[in-house]
């Protein structure tokens, strides 16, 4: 006690010990609600990041099963119906402010399981509330690890590729590609 008064004296304060105790609980007080603020903030902030990335994996996915269901190949594979496996077997990488996305999810059917790995790009502008609204996806490629297990032997592991290929047009055919000659510079 004796000390204390002693060091404040030589500090040359006026003030007494109370008006000391409400200036430190002012001080923590505002360092409290700094700290929330900040707290609340940043958890507001990691909540939407989580809606976002989850409104990907939807528009992404559906986008995916649509495919899937219309694959001729995946139907003998796995049988019908197709259904997607649980969301916390998903992997979802986004990159390039969100207009580009890697994801791979399980499907689901009577004769089997899989894996589809896809990479598809977004269409459209960015918004404010972005993560509110449906995207349209275009699907890039898309392939599927099938596992269908054998009664007989073991199990079968198939790649299947699902992507859309588009004919070539019919003027296509006529003649041979030739390679591109470098250009002279």
């Amino acid at each position: 006690m004796f000390a204390r008064r002693f060091t404040s004296f030589f500090k040359g304060s006026s003030t007494s010990s109370s008006e000391k105790a409400v200036k430190v609980g002012t001080l923590g007080s505002f360092g409290r609600k700094a700290v929330s603020f900040v707290l609340i903030t940043v958890t507001g902030g990691v909540a939407l990041s989580a809606l976002d990335d989850l409104s990907i994996y939807r528009g992404c996915s559906s986008k995916a099963m649509e495919k899937v269901m219309n694959s001729k190949a995946m139907i003998e594979a796995i049988g019908e119906p197709i259904e997607k496996g649980p969301w916390y077997n998903a992997s979802l990488a986004v990159s390039h402010q969100r207009h580009s996305v890697s994801c791979s999810f399980p499907v689901i059917g009577p004769q089997g399981t899989g894996i589809l790995h896809l990479k598809a790009v977004r269409n459209g502008e960015d918004s404010m509330f972005g993560f509110l609204q449906q995207r349209d996806w275009d699907i890039l490629i898309m392939d599927a690890l099938v596992h269908v297990p054998s009664n007989e032997g073991p199990q079968q592991t198939l790649r299947i590729n699902v992507t859309d290929i588009v004919d070539p047009s019919p003027g296509t055919h006529d003649k041979p590609l030739e390679p591109l000659e470098p250009e002279k510079s």
